[in-house]
């Protein structure tokens, strides 16, 4: 007779850490976002990574990064420790129909991918003159 020990929350565990990744081994590229001077602007942590090793793609307002980054391979080497997370990574970003995807500018510096995409001028905010009904002109912010 055989006996096993049995945790519900095992597999769940398991599944988990498959979807989000562990600290060791993330799922997704950590990734800053914010708005500047009429710019969306998106910050990928890519450390390690090489340059020609980095696609992008855009399609249908869908932005997707993907980044690998390889195994050592030098000859005659013994691994101590391997903590690095290895592999192909892959982020997507559904943009807003307000930005210009045909503008798209990337560069990359000191493992850091930086993409900065321009907001579209119709989605800038703007005065609109109203005319009162005493015909004295009147700006509201939009």
């Amino acid at each position: 007779m055989m006996l096993v020990r049995t945790d519900p929350f095992r597999e769940l565990d398991r599944l988990t850490q498959q979807v989000l990744g562990t600290t060791a081994r993330p799922a997704a590229m950590p990734m800053d976002a914010w708005q500047e001077d009429g710019e969306f602007v998106a910050a990928f942590d890519l450390p390690g990574v090489n340059v020609d090793s980095v696609d992008l793609d855009i399609e249908r307002n869908v932005l997707t990064v993907r980044a690998e980054r390889r195994d050592p391979t030098q000859p005659n080497v013994e691994m101590i420790a391997s903590e690095r997370p290895r592999g192909v990574f892959s982020r997507q970003l559904i943009l807003g129909d307000s930005l210009d995807t045909e503008k798209i500018k990337a560069s990359y510096t000191d493992g850091v991918l930086t993409l900065r995409i321009p907001v579209l001028e119709k989605a800038k905010a703007r005065k609109i003159e109203i005319t009162h009904s005493q015909d004295s002109m009147h700006e509201i912010a939009r």
